[in-house]
């Protein structure tokens, strides 16, 4: 990737999401938003790849609520659009577009509520991690909170690299837990 396969970094966005009882979100980090960060959606998988974010697959979003518990998810949007709610049903719709980057810290909620007839999305895992799948279930809930808070904080930001936005708005101490 070239500097002009990116965006300037200025226009981060981070949204807060509290425990609505279903959707555990994450207790401390928060959603980072790049409205228009990648001038090249449709290299969407390398630009994650060569920030170190790997395990990459492109797709579309699950139309029911769902989280990972293990792993932070980065989603990149290489084509089409779609409205997205991030939280729960309590939580917060966005219109994603062409170019725009989602990082999703383990455990907060996501579903897409509608999409054009062309979207794809690109998804990524810091380091490659494995990533399971929840949708809230009640017997699963203890071992989820736990394993959300061990989830270690990326080395980079999934568009930017080392020195990212991501890197000081989720700057933590071990094991993501905040100094």
């Amino acid at each position: 990737m070239t500097k002009r396969d990116k965006a300037a970094p200025g226009g981060v966005q981070t949204f807060r999401f509290k425990d609505d009882g279903t959707m555990p979100n994450h207790p401390f980090l928060p959603v980072l938003y790049y409205p228009g960060a990648v001038n090249e959606p449709a290299r969407m998988t390398a630009l994650f790849e060569a920030a170190g974010w790997g395990n990459t697959w492109e797709n579309g979003v699950y139309p029911y609520h769902h989280y990972h518990s293990d792993a932070h998810e980065a989603l990149g949007v290489v084509r089409g659009s779609a409205r997205l709610q991030l939280g729960g049903d309590g939580g917060r719709s966005i219109e994603a577009r062409a170019g725009d980057v989602l990082v999703l810290p383990a455990g907060t909620g996501h579903r897409r509520l509608s999409a054009t007839a062309d979207f794809l999305i690109a998804g990524g895992y810091p380091g490659g991690m494995d990533y399971n799948m929840r949708t809230g279930k009640p017997d699963e809930r203890q071992r989820d909170l736990e394993e959300i808070r061990l989830v270690p904080i990326p080395q980079s930001d999934p568009v930017f690299g080392r020195g990212g936005p991501l890197t000081e708005l989720w700057r933590a101490g071990p094991c993501g837990r905040p100094d």
